[in-house]
């Protein structure tokens, strides 16, 4: 038997360590953290390769926010490597400006051109939507048919199995459309990644913690209930697994990672194509909507700054997810939205259990998102009853 814990925390991504962080350190109480995996960090950790490259290895984990509370509290755990995160997209052999902007339009045009042109060309190929309902319309209302072809439907189809037109508006609509030559790929902002990578931030936030915490590794939380004792559960896995699948299976799509070296002398043969030295491609991340059944590859050493003469890509597939498997991107459509709603009833009604992250909500979620919705949780659910408690009592 385990000693009694005040808190439980599921998972060790960046939803349960802050909130284990703030509990421990703002209230003096005690956390065990639960994780069914071999690390701690969640889908955005990192690590060093075979080869000493840098990666990251549940796919690109780009940090940004506009919440300054976000950045301010993240920064007490690391500094920072201010990033600038580039995309393009190839396809019809070329190496395209993404997300669409004037240096697109001037690629598609074969000349040079103006904001002023390129705003009246989007006027007149548009189709007028006043309220798209759906990605497929989120995009033809922005760009036309042909600028749609190009560079979502296909890239769409495979990342998702489903046609736009039968995804939620906000898939396509996340990204942007810009008529002047900002290309970056983000809108926030602050961007930045952590200076020493993701696991030496998380392993910072561990040690703030002190001796008020115990992780538990490679563990599934449901084998140890009958031999700990607890008050509160913060529970971040998925929300269907919590309540044994009894509205069925919530929809994901899933991933699968091909990783490929490249030395010095084949990372030389490649500059003309890459226009760098020392790289695979030209830019971060390069974008496949048309060709091949890769969706993307990732060559996150453009962003992590790292000075090594090698290189390791990484060609990122999508795959049918399956229970037990890492459960990557929610799927927004109607159907998907109805199952969560009753699950979403059952989490309301669990006494003791506090549902965060983005697979208890069943919501894609960035990584500021899901660390202010940490902090928001531990200040609506205990910090505010510690206040309480300690209120003095009116005569």
């Amino acid at each position: 038997m385990f000693p009694k814990f005040d808190f439980l925390i599921v998972g060790a991504g960046f939803s349960g360590l802050v909130l284990a962080e703030r509990i421990i350190n703002v209230t003096g109480k005690t956390c065990l953290v639960v994780e069914k995996r071999d690390h701690i960090g969640g889908n955005s950790m990192d690590e060093y390769d075979e080869h000493g490259v840098l990666i990251h290895k549940y796919g690109p984990h780009y940090f940004r926010s506009n919440s300054q509370e976000v950045i301010e509290y993240l920064s007490q755990f690391t500094e920072w490597r201010p990033v600038e995160y580039k995309v393009r997209s190839h396809t019809r052999d070329k190496y395209w400006k993404f997300p669409v902007n004037l240096e697109t339009f001037e690629q598609y045009l074969g000349r040079e051109s103006t904001t002023e042109e390129f705003e009246q060309w989007l006027e007149d190929n548009k189709v007028p939507i006043e309220n798209p309902k759906n990605s497929e319309e989120v995009i033809i209302s922005q760009v036309g048919w042909e600028l749609y072809e190009l560079f979502f439907k296909g890239y769409t189809l495979k990342q998702w199995k489903r046609h736009p037109r039968d995804l939620d508006a906000s898939v396509c609509g996340r990204i942007p459309i810009r008529t002047n030559r900002d290309g970056r790929y983000l809108r926030e902002e602050f961007q930045a990644l952590p200076k020493a990578g993701y696991q030496t931030l998380f392993k910072n936030i561990v040690k703030a913690c002190g001796d008020k915490l115990k992780i538990m590794l490679k563990t599934d939380y449901r084998e140890i209930l009958d031999t700990i004792e607890y008050d509160t559960m913060f529970y971040t896995g998925p929300v269907d697994a919590y309540f044994d699948f009894c509205y069925g299976d919530l929809p994901y799509r899933s991933l699968t990672f091909e990783h490929e070296h490249f030395d010095a002398d084949q990372l030389k043969a490649r500059e003309p194509i890459s226009g760098k030295v020392g790289f695979y491609q030209p830019e971060m991340q390069v974008n496949y909507p048309n060709d091949h059944d890769y969706t993307r590859i990732v060559e996150v050493k453009h962003a992590t700054g790292q000075a090594c003469t090698n290189s390791t890509i990484v060609k990122e597939y999508p795959a049918d997810y399956v229970r037990g498997e890492e459960a990557y991107y929610p799927v927004p459509n109607d159907e998907s939205k109805e199952i969560y709603r009753k699950y979403k009833a059952l989490a309301d009604a669990e006494p003791n259990v506090h549902f965060v992250g983005r697979l208890a909500i069943y919501k894609y979620l960035n990584m500021d998102q899901c660390i202010l919705m940490a902090l928001r949780a531990f200040e609506r659910t205990v910090k505010k009853t510690e206040q309480s408690c300690n209120e003095p009592v009116e005569a």
